[in-house]
């Protein structure tokens, strides 16, 4: 069979069935840690999600042949549709367990989780049964990867369809190739993944967290998902924990080909541009925020709240130890900047992203010389290395359309608040839209550490959700799904 010969309709099914499949699998361990801990009716009611989701799965994977191959155009809408068919199955177990009870709700949680954004409807974690808390942390921890396990769950079976599916989803920034073919890659960046959390886990427990807790933490740091399972995040924990998590956050913001290449040259990381980039952002924040706090906190704890605010909010991982909310406003305003950097391009991390930025300074600085010669010629370099005409006008292009996109998700939200009886000040509007876009999860106001989602209508948590997988997919998967030349034939 030919690709020209898969009718789009059948690819998706196909694809999304396939997935749906690992999905109910990762339910059914949910289940397990729920009948581990005692919790039968919470068990079998996941398990039941699970049975739901298996069932469609199976019958997208066995009623219709299995493709050859997809095209990219094909890719761009399987990435654009998946996340939101895995959310609305992902809601399964929130609402058959009765944790959630409205499906618009479910939906949202589950989004956060899969998109790693961490933003909650729910005020209190502690008091959720282990299972869903386990899910919670599972759908962050798969969502950190998200390509990833299409690669290796599906995508083996399609020959060169997996680089469709990773070029569709990260625009051109992340596809680096570790081996010749895809599924190598792939499986690579699983095993890098795979150990992180492991360590993040096992160093956990040597502190204060049970093993349960550590688990749960870990994957939430290395997926940069924020997961946690107190409703004040880890600001109950001590100095320990925070470092341990900072490492891990850390960690979870940096590129895992470098990660990859560095078992090997661990001098890969300096010689990285955008790394170096990466933790030049991360001082610069730190200084500030630390300075902020300085007199407030004392010189210890200002450091340590210095530094872990700085890694959170900037690989939009979401953990918090204090209430930016009770921050000085210059504090907050600078909150509000980092919530759109981001980690590298290749990690886990939401936001611009720290190559993007390198780009978009180094392209400014390079017209600001144009304008003393305009008969110059010069180029956008990123170390040593020129980065081609094409990149930067596609990061420009990202850039506009972030902001644009930002802008007018700020404007609906406040619009469809007001007009339904909410009336959501500008800080608490505004940082929701942009800890969304940016898979922060946690932002200023109504919406800040102490806060939830719970109180919003559902048409702006249904916006809220929309905007955490536009910016996980970075903008253009989706995009571009509203464009005339992606139906044409």
């Amino acid at each position: 069979m030919s690709t020209e010969r898969n009718p789009l309709i059948l690819v998706l099914a196909w694809i999304l069935g396939s997935v749906l499949v690992f999905v109910a699998a990762a339910m059914a361990l949910a289940a397990v840690v729920s009948l581990a801990h005692g919790e039968g009716r919470v068990g079998a009611m996941i398990f039941a999600a699970a049975g739901v989701t298996l069932v469609i799965g199976l019958l997208g994977r066995l009623l219709i042949d299995r493709p050859t191959g997809i095209t990219v155009r094909q890719g761009f809408v399987v990435v654009g549709l998946a996340w939101f068919v895995l959310s609305l199955f992902g809601a399964l177990p929130y609402l058959f367990t009765g944790v959630i009870t409205g499906p618009v709700d479910a939906f949202f949680e589950t989004v956060s989780g899969f998109t790693t954004s961490g933003a909650t409807v729910i005020s209190d974690p502690s008091t959720l049964p282990a299972g869903i808390l386990f899910w919670r942390a599972l759908s962050q921890w798969m969502g950190g990867l998200g390509v990833i396990v299409l690669g290796v769950a599906v995508l083996p079976t399609l020959g060169t369809g997996g680089m469709q599916l990773t070029r569709a989803e990260s625009s051109g920034l992340s596809t680096e190739r570790l081996t010749p073919k895809f599924q190598g890659t792939a499986l690579r960046y699983w095993i890098v993944y795979a150990f992180l959390t492991l360590a993040a886990f096992v160093v956990l427990t040597v502190g204060e967290m049970s093993p349960f807790q550590a688990l749960i933490h870990a994957m939430g740091a290395v997926s940069t998902g924020g997961s946690s399972t107190a409703a004040d995040s880890v600001a109950s924990f001590g100095a320990y924990t925070k470092i341990v998590l900072i490492v891990f956050m850390f960690m979870g913001g940096v590129s895992f080909a470098l990660h990859y290449r560095a078992i090997r040259d661990p001098a890969v990381y300096w010689k990285s541009s955008e790394f170096r980039i990466y933790l030049t952002l991360l001082i610069a924040a730190t200084v500030l925020i630390t300075g902020g706090l300085w007199v407030e906190l004392g010189p210890s704890e200002a450091v340590l709240e210095g530094v872990f605010s700085s890694v959170a909010l900037l690989t939009t991982t979401g953990f918090t130890s204090s209430d930016f909310g009770a921050w000085r406003p210059a504090l907050q305003v600078l909150v509000v900047g980092l919530m759109f950097l981001g980690g590298m391009s290749g990690s886990t991390s939401g936001g611009i992203k720290a190559f993007r930025v390198g780009v978009l300074t180094k392209a400014a600085y390079a017209d600001l010389r144009r304008l003393v010669h305009p008969r110059g010629v010069f180029a956008v370099r990123l170390g040593r290395k020129r980065v081609p005409d094409p990149v930067v006008e596609s990061v420009q292009s990202f850039f506009l359309f972030y902001m644009m996109i930002f802008m007018v998700s700020t404007f609906l939200l406040t619009f469809i608040d007001a007009n339904m009886g909410e009336d959501l000040d500008l800080i608490t509007s505004t940082s929701a839209v942009a800890s969304a876009l940016s898979n922060l999860g946690t932002g200023l106001g109504d919406v800040g550490p102490s806060g939830t989602y719970a109180f919003l209508p559902a048409p702006a948590k249904l916006l809220l959700a929309g905007l955490m997988i536009v910016g996980r997919l970075e903008l253009f998967p989706v995009l571009v799904l509203f464009t005339r030349d992606l139906w044409k034939r």
